[in-house]
């Protein structure tokens, strides 16, 4: 089905066409993401994305100096430094721009769709748009200054100048790709080899463009910092640190479970399964190319990468989500109607709702604005009542929000003492030392109830993750001798406080709130 009726003179869609499609997407994020356009900046855009974006905002530096520099490319951080060069810095401004990457990107996912599934009946474009839309990684991360919604984006552009034959168009794509997220580079791989594979060579040498650019932003990384991905320990991290055989086989299987279980995706692909049974759908060129650049990233940012987030699996969805709408064609309207509506219906519901198979980051649905909102008050409470001066010391993401302004939890930096987490050894290196409040909060999105028994998730994690489980409250304060003073939760999330005997002007002003 085509975007519009109304076509230029070549047979393609008018510009007005597609400007009216981006500009309907983009008024439907900003409409449902209105709550939190003012939310302040959190996890990795608090910790990376904003502080490099900053450093080349005020001080021109492509290589940020304020954080940890590493092998991302610039490419994000420049556009936002641009958007605050013309508007300002805000945190609004900033998110209503990420907004419009992804209206971008849901446009060029609804234009894949329609090239994926041509000649099919119903409107499957306007399904997988819908799936999209519904999905709760997608509502997160399109207000969320990270690297993988613009990722989707270029990944998704490559992809359809690609099956349209505009090599030059999709190459220039994949460029633009790398130089936003480095994982992009299996796109123009899995590109220029299919070319190959049908014998145009001089087509596939387009491909190598994006590896030349990637390969000079690597070479300027490492004459700055002396380290070809920025930093050893990111290199450690992500290179050798995920390859050992239990933490590959638990990440496929984690994957696995997410793009084919998990938020009930499960309905989808019955029908795709029927589909691909019963009819030739899905045996297409266009398919089969699309299918191979979506498995390759699957399976490279699954094999490479310590943090196994199911943000790096952004660009596949738009994929995932046409198949499972293309495949409605093959079942009668009624078992159609009802699959889609009903997969719509589980993925709002997952927005809100934990899965219960296991821990995951916060930043995968609602549970993140929940954890900011405690995250708020925690600051209110310290920057309000604490004496000028005071020490906290509290683990990341919250170490960074409480000493950065900018951020939007404070309006001044305090002095904190930051941890890795809060592990028996994290916390203990702190006695004997100054500390005047800690700050305990949850680290991540525990279920309420588990699929998989509570004791084997924590063996699998002192064994092969290294982590020995935060102490609680009670022991924390008895270690670092400091009283409980104040708790906040919302929705399952929370943070405590601890305080010293003398660590605010006046001691009748703690309080207890809600407890976790």
């Amino acid at each position: 089905m085509a975007p519009s009726t109304e076509q230029a003179p070549c047979g393609r869609p008018r510009f007005e066409t597609y400007l009216f499609f981006f500009t309907t997407f983009f008024l439907i994020l900003l409409f449902v993401h209105a709550p939190f356009l003012s939310m302040p900046f959190f996890w990795d855009e608090a910790g990376q994305f904003i502080p490099a974006s900053l450093d080349l905002y005020r001080e021109g530096a492509w290589i940020p100096f304020s954080t940890m520099p590493n092998v991302h490319p610039p490419g994000l951080m420049a556009v936002l430094a641009a958007v605050w060069s013309l508007a300002g810095y805000s945190i609004t401004a900033t998110r209503i721009t990420m907004l419009v990457i992804a209206a971008a990107a849901v446009l060029v996912s609804f234009l894949l769709a329609i090239r994926l599934s041509r000649g099919l009946d119903g409107t499957p474009a306007f399904t997988a748009v819908w799936f999209l839309l519904a999905s709760p990684l997608f509502y997160t991360q399109s207000m969320m200054a990270q690297l993988d919604m613009p990722a989707m984006l270029f990944t998704g552009l490559a992809l359809l100048f690609f099956l349209h034959d505009r090599l030059r168009l999709a190459a220039f794509a994949c460029t633009l790709l790398v130089l936003t997220k480095e994982t992009g580079v299996v796109t123009p791989l899995v590109l220029g080899a299919w070319l190959m594979r049908e014998g145009r060579r001089r087509a596939a040498a387009l491909f190598l463009a994006p590896l030349l650019v990637l390969a000079a932003w690597l070479s300027v990384l490492a004459f700055a910092t002396g380290n070809v991905l920025g930093n050893q320990d990111f290199e450690r991290y992500n290179l050798v640190y995920p390859l050992h055989p239990v933490r590959v086989s638990l990440a496929l299987l984690r994957r696995f479970h997410y793009l084919f279980l998990g938020e009930f995706r499960w309905i989808g692909w019955v029908a795709v399964a029927w589909a691909w049974k019963r009819t030739n759908i899905f045996r297409t060129r266009a398919w089969r190319v699309a299918a191979a650049v979506a498995c390759v990233h699957v399976l490279f940012v699954t094999v490479l990468g310590g943090a196994v987030l199911e943000r790096y699996l952004l660009p596949a969805l738009p994929v995932c989500y046409a198949a499972m709408a293309a495949a409605g064609a093959a079942v009668s309207p009624r078992w159609r109607i009802a699959g889609q509506v009903a997969l719509v219906l589980c993925l709002i519901a997952a927005t809100f709702w934990t899965s219960p198979v296991w821990p995951g980051p916060h930043e995968n649905n609602l549970a993140m604005t929940r954890l900011i909102d405690v995250h708020r008050q925690t600051a209110a409470f310290l920057e309000m009542h604490l004496r000028p001066g005071a020490r906290v010391a509290t683990a990341w993401p919250l170490s960074d929000a409480l000493r950065r302004p900018e951020l939007g939890y404070v309006s001044r930096p305090l002095d904190i003492v930051a941890l890795e987490d809060f592990e028996p050894d994290s916390i203990k290196s702190l006695r004997g030392k100054p500390v005047d409040a800690f700050v305990l909060f949850s680290l991540r999105r525990e279920p309420r109830w588990s699929l998989v028994p509570d004791a084997l998730t924590r063996h699998v994690l002192r064994i092969y993750y290294g982590f020995e489980g935060p102490l609680d409250a009670e022991e924390t304060a008895r270690i670092l001798t400091l009283e409980r003073a104040a708790s906040w939760s919302h929705g399952g999330e929370w943070t405590e406080v601890l305080l010293s005997r003398n660590n605010h002007a006046n001691r009748s002003i703690t309080f207890e709130a809600q407890k976790p």
